[in-house]
């Protein structure tokens, strides 16, 4: 079979694609394991739900989840990245010490966790900038990553980028390039690009891992994806992509990790995917941890020469 008709999913069979990915010797593709660290009543889609100004209110379980994860990545001596919220490391700042003194590379998950197409330029940046001098004072050095709360980046946000590059950030992991009823931004590259932002600098953007199938980018790796599909799913996508030479970024939240934490009110669609198959992630993590390589954001980014960030236009930014 040539290489053209493997990737032409019009002229082969899943069946025979799939045989052929697992049959196909890997190369040493290091993929990419981070973390957002942020606690059960933190998430975005519990957020009609739970205000801001009430998560005091709630029983942390941040810091034993934190943890479970930090003695699994010691297990498989696996280094991450970890996105942590700024309200975490202001009320909990032993936990990003931590981590930090684990030697897992510490980047910003914005303070209050507020989806970033709901706020003006202005609110943006002052809640990232809030965040990233909380967790900078605290590991006393510069962090250069960002990942927005729900990957929340999307076409009419793009201003964004000029924000990040104002405060300091080299690089953004917050775009995914599919279709979601809370976000999604189609037409963007699948693999690490880099724009052009107003100061006439480049911030580079790693977006979350998509598998194209059938004409269509079908999320892998993370997160609800990595609980709700089968492992067999998320292994096959992940070598597929190794042996194109796409690393995958495996994503996930420390709760995630907690079957046992409590059930909060919501909608039906947001309790089914925060609450299914919780019991299954740190399976699946271990699975995928033993099989495969994987490192952290910053060393993926320093180990990829220049031209391999593709400069990718994306319109005007207001």
């Amino acid at each position: 079979m040539s290489a053209e008709e493997y990737k032409n999913p019009d002229t082969v069979s899943m069946a025979s694609e799939i045989d052929g990915i697992l049959n196909t010797s890997e190369s040493k593709i290091k993929n990419i394991f981070t973390a957002d660290v942020e606690d059960y009543f933190h998430v975005s889609a519990f957020s009609d739900v739970i205000k801001y100004s009430d998560w005091g209110k709630y029983k942390s379980r941040i810091i034993p989840n934190i943890l479970s994860l930090l003695g699994l990545l010691e297990k498989y001596k696996i280094r991450g990245t970890f996105f942590i919220l700024g309200w975490v490391a202001e009320k909990f700042p032993e936990i990003v010490t931590l981590i930090h003194q684990a030697g897992h590379e510490i980047a910003c998950h914005s303070y209050l966790h507020r989806l970033v197409y709901k706020l003006t330029p202005r609110q943006f940046y002052d809640d990232t900038k809030k965040a990233k001098d909380i967790i900078e004072e605290i590991i006393n050095r510069p962090i250069h990553g960002y990942r927005a709360p729900s990957f929340s980046i999307v076409k009419k946000c793009q201003w964004a980028w000029d924000m990040l590059d104002q405060l300091g950030f080299t690089y953004s992991s917050s775009v995914y390039p599919i279709k979601h009823d809370r976000y999604g931004f189609l037409g963007i590259p699948r693999t690490a690009f880099q724009v052009r932002v107003k100061s006439g600098s480049y911030m580079k953007e790693i977006p979350m891992t998509t598998i194209s199938m059938l004409g269509k980018n079908i999320p892998v790796g993370g997160g609800g994806y990595l609980r709700l599909f089968p492992l067999w799913f998320t292994r096959m996508a992940i070598r597929r992509l190794n042996h194109e030479g796409i690393p995958a970024i495996v994503y996930m939240h420390p709760w995630e990790m907690d079957p046992h934490q409590p059930k909060m009110p919501g909608k039906l669609l947001s309790r089914f995917r925060h609450y299914t198959n919780l019991s299954t992630t740190e399976y699946k993590l271990g699975s995928l941890f033993g099989e495969m390589e994987f490192t952290a954001m910053n060393d993926y980014i320093e180990s990829m020469p220049e031209e391999n960030f593709k400069v990718h236009k994306t319109g005007e930014r207001s």
